[in-house]
């Protein structure tokens, strides 16, 4: 079928896009690419679609589909969204992505290179032609140009017959390949998409139950994005399968996505409204009883799932103090000792089978299974020996810091949510400086030790700076008595000396150990009170957590935000590595593509900055392809990753 007639399918609606799709991921650098072959009339391979009945077509977008049957693209959405958006100058109907991907196409009549709209290189320039203007308008109007021009003038023809070939690309035929039949259920044409893709990013089993729901519902996942949208700008990140995790489990009782193939759309409505109640009624809990207020320092999210569950079973909240104490007990040791980082959906399923019998002792069955499988519920010094602001017990060392009220050490007074004023927000201070401890041989894991961070306002940070404790702490200790201690700083001066740093780190881990000791047994015998706080206050009053560490979080976040312009995935951040059989950590990444920048295509990539060797191993045997540079992993993006055509990816991957 010409391309032109395809183009005309989508516009009359015999040609969509399957709900379960994907949204559009190219960059302009494969934009180019394909528009090159075209124009060189190379291969660009065929088109797969699903021919299925319209009534029954779960499709994206809002567009009216053609009655009887419609063709479903399993295999060409990319390209085919691409030549739309450059041939009609606007997206399709199905269209989810970011169209300045494909819009600004220009052809430079004397290179024969294809790029996009720069105004000091373009502007004026009769050489260059406006892709879309030239598909809209036909040559026409593009020869009469060049006839304008009498430097262009004397020598036409081979001007006009490179017109000629970008028109024509409308006129090449793509192969189609149909998949039919009464037979071809939705999980079917999954498992084909599946295989198609092989070298793209597969479906997920929340894609595939999420299409199911959609074919009924078409609006849930837009509904579920606006849910999704509402957490973010409380500085809560959560993925959709994540929430559709939580609402399986309410409404199912299960947590494999399967369990929702016979959920009716209003129970699933319903559950969406319960699913947001509850997190938000967990997230108030969690923000104003432990602290744990922005998603830098929110642990253990697959517990969600199971806590939602339990919640609605109580008809959406608990009833005293008690109850409170010991869900919230629970949910820390099952986060402090990753009780969902390996088989998440089967041990899900576990801790649902105890909430399925609903009594006063649920709970307490819930702490006793996960005692059993931990062997025992016990916070040890070494547990504190982790480094790095994504190291797992991070989120408990900034929770001890707002339960007990830990102090200032400049002003004194309790660090808290309802501080005010740009300099009295929060930042994690080194202890010992960090280039005092280079100076002196200590390494970075050393350096970044959990036992070494603490928290202060930025004025005291600021007025700290770099001096060593052996000078700022008895400062601190005459002006702010105290202060030191509620932060659990050892006060044995001989261990405030640079040469003692490692010891100072042993006692400062065991004095944490017991600090979160106290607390759990507090919680779990009720001798810890509630505080009031409202949900809605916890979020807005919050304190903004920043580093010393900045120079390396900047460079991270003008990575992503490079990566993005080139519209690429953004890197996930402070990615565990986890060992497949104990679920222990093994690495802790700066910024990782598990999947690949080009999902699907290339290896898992990871930056590493200023790590130890350890690290890089791990990482390395994990199968990443690591850089310690934001420039080296740039220049690998621009030269292996945009430059190389897709099936040599495939190649460089396997």
């Amino acid at each position: 079928m010409q391309i032109e007639t395809i183009l005309s399918q989508i516009d009359l609606g015999a040609m969509a896009l399957p709900e379960f799709q994907r949204g559009y991921v190219w960059n302009r650098d494969q934009v180019r690419r394909l528009m090159l072959s075209l124009y060189r009339r190379y291969p660009v391979g065929s088109l797969l679609v699903w021919v299925t009945r319209t009534d029954s077509a779960a499709a994206k977008g809002d567009a009216q589909l053609q009655p009887g049957y419609v063709k479903l693209l399993l295999d060409g959405q990319q390209r085919m969204t691409s030549l739309y958006g450059i041939v009609r100058g606007t997206p399709p109907p199905f269209f989810d992505g970011n169209p300045t991907a494909f819009t600004g196409l220009y052809f430079h009549l004397e290179d024969e290179t294809f790029e996009f709209y720069a105004p000091l290189k373009m502007k004026d320039n009769p050489l260059w032609i406006d892709v879309t203007e030239l598909m809209q308008n036909g040559v026409a109007p593009a020869i009469a140009q060049l006839f304008s021009d009498p430097a262009l003038a004397a020598h036409p023809k081979r001007y006009i017959e490179r017109l000629n070939a970008i028109h024509g690309i409308l006129k090449i035929d793509l192969h189609i390949e149909e998949v039919s039949g009464t037979d071809k259920t939705v999980d079917i044409v999954v498992e084909i998409f599946n295989n198609v893709n092989s070298g793209g990013t597969k479906l997920s089993k929340g894609d595939l139950a999420l299409a199911k729901i959609c074919a009924a519902w078409p609006e849930a996942r837009n509904e579920m994005k606006a849910t999704l949208a509402r957490w973010a700008q409380a500085r809560y990140d959560f993925e959709l399968d994540w929430l559709l995790r939580n609402i399986n489990t309410i409404v199912t009782g299960e947590a494999l996505f399967s369990a929702l193939k016979d959920v009716t759309v209003p129970a699933f409505e319903d559950g969406l409204r319960q699913a947001e109640a509850a997190v938000n009624y967990l997230l108030n809990m969690i923000a104003g009883r432990l602290g744990l207020d922005h998603d830098r320092v929110l642990g253990g999210r697959y517990a969600f799932p199971v806590m939602s569950r339990y919640l609605m079973q109580r008809g959406g909240k608990l009833k005293d103090v008690h109850e409170q104490n010991h869900l919230l007990y629970w949910y820390i040791h099952s986060f402090l000792w990753g009780r969902f980082t390996g088989s998440t959906e089967s041990v899900i399923n576990q801790d649902l089978r105890i909430t399925d019998v609903l009594d006063d002792g649920t709970l307490d069955r819930l702490i006793e299974q996960l005692r059993r499988w931990r062997g025992d519920l016990v916070v040890r010094p070494t547990d504190f020996s982790g480094f790095g602001l994504g190291a797992r017990f991070y989120p408990l060392l900034y929770l001890l810091t707002r339960v007990y009220g830990a102090r200032d050490w400049g002003t004194g007074l309790p660090l808290s949510a309802n501080l005010l004023g740009k300099l009295s927000t929060l930042q994690v201070h080194h202890i010992f400086p960090r280039a005092l401890l280079y100076k002196h041989g200590y390494n970075r894991a050393e350096v970044n030790s959990l036992a070494n961070f603490c928290f202060l306002t930025q004025t005291t940070n600021l007025d700290i700076s770099d001096t060593p404790p052996a000078i700022y702490f008895a400062q601190v200790e005459a002006m702010q008595p105290g202060a030191l201690a509620s932060q659990w700083a050892p006060l044995d001066r001989a261990l405030w000396q640079i040469d003692r740093y490692r010891d100072f780190l042993k006692a400062r881990q065991e004095l944490l150990a017991n600090a979160a000791n106290t607390y759990l047994e507090q919680l779990l015998t009720g001798a810890v009170a509630t505080t009031t706080a409202n949900y809605a206050t916890a979020i807005s009053a919050r304190p903004a957590v920043v580093t010393e560490e900045l120079a390396e979080e900047e460079e991270i976040r003008q990575l992503g935000a490079w990566m993005a312009e080139r519209q690429l995935p953004a890197p996930e951040l402070d990615y565990e590595i986890a060992d497949p059989d104990t679920g222990a950590v093994r690495a802790i990444i700066d910024a990782a593509w598990p999947k690949g920048i080009q999902e699907g295509y290339s290896q898992p990539v990871a930056l590493l900055l200023n790590e130890e060797k350890s690290t890089e191993t791990q990482v390395s045997e994990a199968g990443y392809r690591y850089f310690t540079t934001t420039a080296a992993l740039r220049s690998y993006v621009e030269n292996e990753i945009e430059r190389v055509p897709t099936h040599m990816l495939v190649a460089l991957a396997s």
